[in-house]
């Protein structure tokens, strides 16, 4: 069994199709077709039904599925500790992140790392807080910048980057404009704008209007911070989000939340898993940097 079955395995099974997966994999699909028939002819039995229409796990795939992953998570590790020796002359580093991460400028900070170790490929994904989260637990990624989630497993360390409050933003036009706070029970029967499901801070806002017991309708759904500042702006909705985001747009109106219950905050974590491999501890050293204000990139 090589290693390279392994990988086109996990592909195909995390594509659920054999073109998709030897697009991502950068091989001739008959390639990685006969790379997958000789893996289920060494283990002696099938590990995907094939139709017309999709591709499934068979039951010795979904066995295989975990610990081809912790294989293949083995050998990542075992490819940081040579390059942990090394200086990271080599290597990859993947990076998850949120679309509308506002606490850190990713871009000037994966071009700070790659500056540093310029031989060390950088692999970026964008999803939502779950998936991402889940990534990490798997290995596929080595570390993600997420919303904090209620429960995060036991496995993955997590590191506070930034809480701030959320606050409610409007159109200038609608009926709160004029005021400076506004509690959340008085958002009942008002449209909203927010994030897809499970994007950004949707999922804080869903819970702390729940436990307001406001009922809200979700007009507008959208994943990046851009397109909801505009439709709130032409009075599509009202949405809750970080502070921060009153520093992008002068065309929509920030007011606070007040009220028996607690203010909100939105809490921008790094998730990693227990054992943090070089790459990633270099690339967090230059987030704390960036954090503090030390940020230098060369250009």
């Amino acid at each position: 069994m090589e290693l390279r079955q392994l990988e086109h395995f996990l592909a195909v099974a995390e594509e659920c199709h054999f073109t998709r997966a030897a697009k991502r994999m950068h091989v001739a699909q008959s390639g990685l077709s006969a790379s997958i028939r000789a893996l289920e002819v060494e283990l002696g039995a099938p590990l995907f039904l094939r139709t017309t229409r999709q591709v499934e796990l068979t039951q010795a795939g979904r066995a295989l599925l975990p610990e081809a992953r912790k294989a293949l998570s083995s050998v990542e590790s075992a490819r940081d500790a040579v390059a942990a020796v090394q200086g990271l002359r080599r290597g990859t580093l993947s990076v998850g992140s949120l679309q509308c991460l506002h606490v850190v400028h990713l871009p000037a900070v994966l071009a700070r790392f790659h500056e540093l170790h310029p031989g060390v490929e950088i692999r970026m994904r964008q999803s939502g807080n779950a998936e991402l989260v889940e990534d990490v637990r798997a290995g596929r990624l080595d570390l993600a910048f997420v919303t904090r989630q209620p429960k995060i497993a036991d496995d993955l360390r997590v590191s506070t980057l930034a809480s701030e409050p959320l606050v409610l933003a409007c159109a200038p036009e609608s009926r709160f404009a004029a005021r400076e706070s506004v509690a959340l029970e008085e958002l009942s029967g008002e449209s909203f704008v927010d994030f897809n499901a499970d994007w950004g801070t949707r999922d804080e806002a869903d819970r702390v209007l729940a436990a307001a017991g406001v009922e809200r309708r979700v007009a507008v759904e959208v994943n990046d911070v851009h397109s909801l500042l505009d439709f709130v702006g032409f009075g599509l909705g009202v949405a809750l989000v970080p502070q921060s985001f009153a520093l992008k747009s002068e065309k929509v109106h920030f007011l606070g939340i007040r009220g028996d219950v607690d203010v909100p905050f939105a809490e921008t974590v790094v998730v990693t898993g227990r054992t943090v491999g070089a790459a990633a501890a270099v690339l967090l050293d230059v987030v704390f940097e960036a954090r503090a204000g030390r940020l230098h990139v060369a250009g």
